[in-house]
């Protein structure tokens, strides 16, 4: 399990509000801070490694799991502040 700084939870949310909630908080972070993002979007697993190779954040683990009593996912990921 991964440490973090801030968290965000972006469950029940879909493209594009999940990567603009992480990127206005991240935009309040400090450099080297992480961020542990919780979403249940899919199509967020491909916007936060963008996300993080176009803006230079790392994207230090991402773990998906069974949201607790449903069938849906849900996506972590711990992003650290470049």
């Amino acid at each position: 399990m991964q440490t973090f700084d801030e968290q965000l939870d972006a469950t029940g949310l879909i493209c594009p509000e999940p990567l603009m909630l992480a990127r206005n908080r991240v935009r309040e972070m400090n450099s080297g801070q992480v961020l542990l993002i919780e979403a249940t979007d899919p199509s967020t697993d491909r916007d936060f490694e963008n996300f993080c190779r176009f803006m230079k954040h790392t994207l230090l683990a991402k773990e998906v799991t069974a949201a607790e009593g449903t069938q849906n996912r849900l996506y972590r990921y711990w992003i650290r502040k470049g």
